[in-house]
């Protein structure tokens, strides 16, 4: 099922919802499950929730192809062992910081807004997307944590494909 549903995330198919042949539909039952299109990928840490001693989440960016640092997602939280592995890879961001003065959100429809220390963009990491993107190339659902990837440089993550609206 994997290689026929990896064939067509091209045209924005995300996954499958399905159900067991003797499982009848049940009107807003839960029931069915969902299998979602997942990969990896790298990103910039642009932002952190949390402490730099102890990051909670990491706030996720990429250079558009006119070289402006975006935002593009944000992880889940990180197990403890995660957060204090990353923390001492992390400079705090310097004067001049590309996302100096953006409001990030709490969550998808949240007024509420993140209290987040920016991180000089210079750590590449590893993380686990699934294919869902909104219109400005962003993730639509937090990336899961995989490792840093001190090997790599911002120059080495691709480019967002579309320039933010």
């Amino acid at each position: 099922m994997h290689e026929w549903l990896t064939t067509w995330t091209a045209v924005g198919l995300e996954g499958v919802v399905y159900k067991k042949l003797s499982s009848p539909y049940r009107p807003a039952a839960r029931g069915w499950l969902k299998y979602k299109i997942r990969e990896t990928s790298e990103a910039i840490v642009g932002a952190i929730t949390g402490s730099m001693a102890v990051p909670r989440t990491l706030l996720l960016g990429r250079y558009d192809i006119e070289g402006r640092f975006q935002y593009v997602g944000r992880t889940t939280t990180l197990a403890q062992t995660a957060g204090a592995a990353v923390a001492g890879l992390l400079a705090q961001g310097r004067r001049g910081h590309p996302w100096t003065g953006w409001p990030f959100s709490a969550g998808w429809g949240s007024q509420e807004k993140l209290n987040v220390t920016l991180i000089e963009p210079e750590l590449v990491v590893e993380v686990g997307v699934d294919v869902a993107r909104d219109a400005s190339d962003r993730w639509r659902h937090p990336a899961r944590w995989h490792r840093a990837r001190p090997d790599l440089s911002p120059a080495d993550v691709p480019h967002l494909e579309s320039p933010p609206h």
